[in-house]
């Protein structure tokens, strides 16, 4: 979408245009459900945050600053992150890291190095940090994805920096272990 016209269909928005609406809603609710499915694999929870999202969304526009192409897009990634975060919290008040202090069963071994997962389909990468345990996969998308560091991500989840970076360690390990069987197990069955 071109700055102007989405400077125009925002204001158009704000003024209540159902039609401008509907138009940020098209444009949009793709890329969001992609955001938000990173921390929320459940269909339901994404659902229910996409709503609460979009609400926000809608209700907020008349404080939205367009600052330019991507301004809009960016403002609603964050408040979509916010949402999703906003469950896991309403869900765990007392930490969203607790219950994922040890290991899964599935004991992982150490991996000297990051993975290439030039091989491996982005489907299959999205799959396998969607089963990360819900504390690793939150602090590793807020890293990876959001570009947080420890400190913001400690702010964020109410937890120390030394746990997110423990969180982070771990969602690697097991995340470099998983794409190491996929791909032993796609060579066999060459």
């Amino acid at each position: 979408m071109s700055e102007d016209i989405e400077r125009t269909i925002v204001e158009r928005a704000r003024n209540g245009d159902r039609t401008a609406i509907r138009q940020i809603y098209d444009n949009y609710s793709k890329y969001l459900t992609a955001i938000c499915s990173r921390f929320l694999p459940d269909p339901m929870d994404l659902r229910d945050v996409l709503q609460d999202s979009f609400i926000k969304i809608f209700s907020s526009l008349g404080k939205f600053e367009y600052r330019g192409s991507g301004s809009l897009k960016a403002w609603m990634r964050q408040i979509s992150v916010n949402e999703a975060l906003k469950l896991l919290k309403k869900r765990r008040r007392e930490t969203i890291i607790s219950y994922s202090w040890d290991l899964p069963d599935d004991r992982v071994d150490e991996v000297e190095e990051e993975p290439d997962v030039g091989e491996v389909p982005q489907q299959v990468i999205q799959e396998m940090i969607k089963s990360l345990p819900e504390g690793y996969r939150t602090v590793f998308n807020l890293y990876v994805f959001e570009e947080k560091n420890h400190k913001e991500i400690a702010g964020i989840l109410g937890i120390t920096e030394s746990t997110s970076a423990s969180q982070l360690h771990r969602a690697r390990m097991i995340l470099a272990n998983k794409i190491k069987l996929y791909k032993e197990q796609t060579e066999k069955e060459r």
